[in-house]
């Protein structure tokens, strides 16, 4: 048994894009087009995955974009989505200096929580050991739900 991926469904191509590959760091690896369907399939790999996902290899995120409005609930019910990160403190400013909530900030220097613009909840996890609290982290409130 391989895990392949991870299907988060949204309703703005460009908004999740510039999230997911231009602020978190995820990278496109490929993108099916399905007319008949009317449907958008764009698989994101993490960088440390991506020339294994370009085999099949390694997990992906794939982002669905169905033509046809629909609204989706539920980001909180589908869990989350998680990612080992080198720096938590750096990837955590970007992100908020993109216009992202840190909604749990990474006091503790390991764990932190923000949301894609469709709701899903993303878990950052310092890779290996906890980096040293520091601030505006360590004292920064939690805002919203995770």
């Amino acid at each position: 048994m391989q895990y392949l991926h991870t299907m988060v469904r949204v309703t703005d191509v460009d908004a999740s894009l510039h999230f997911y590959c231009d602020l978190l760091g995820l990278t496109e690896v490929r993108r099916i087009e399905n007319e008949k369907g009317r449907f958008t399939l764009i698989f994101l790999a993490a960088p440390d995955d991506e020339a294994s996902s370009r085999e099949n290899k390694a997990p992906e995120l794939e982002l669905t974009y169905n033509w046809d409005p629909e609204e989706y609930s539920g980001g909180r019910n589908f869990g989350h989505l998680a990612y080992r990160v080198d720096d938590i403190y750096a990837l955590c400013e970007k992100l908020q200096a993109g216009g992202v909530t840190i909604n749990r900030p990474p006091r503790d220097g390991h764990m932190a929580f923000v949301r894609s613009p469709d709701g899903i909840s993303i878990e950052l996890l310092q890779k290996g050991e906890a980096l040293e609290p520091q601030e505006p982290w360590a004292s920064m409130e939690n805002t919203g739900s995770w």
